[in-house]
């Protein structure tokens, strides 16, 4: 199944480590958007459990154009 042009697509960095429930050397870190906000998280791939889970950005990947600016 392939992605129509322009869509939005989450990139999902290997992670060296095991998963603790399953023994599957497949995780992942990438973002989440959930009810608390959004969260960077490092799940298995294979059985889809979060083995780390941290805040994120409030926005996640929005960066806003003033995000960094002075105004003294």
């Amino acid at each position: 199944m392939s992605q129509p042009a322009g869509a939005p697509a989450v990139s999902r960095e290997p992670v060296d480590g095991t998963c603790p429930w399953c023994g599957a050397r497949d995780l992942r870190r990438y973002p989440v958007l959930s009810e608390g906000g959004w969260f960077q998280v490092v799940k298995c791939q294979t059985c889809l459990r979060s083995t780390s889970r941290d805040r994120w950005e409030l926005l996640g990947p929005v960066q806003l154009t003033s995000t960094g600016l002075s105004f003294d």
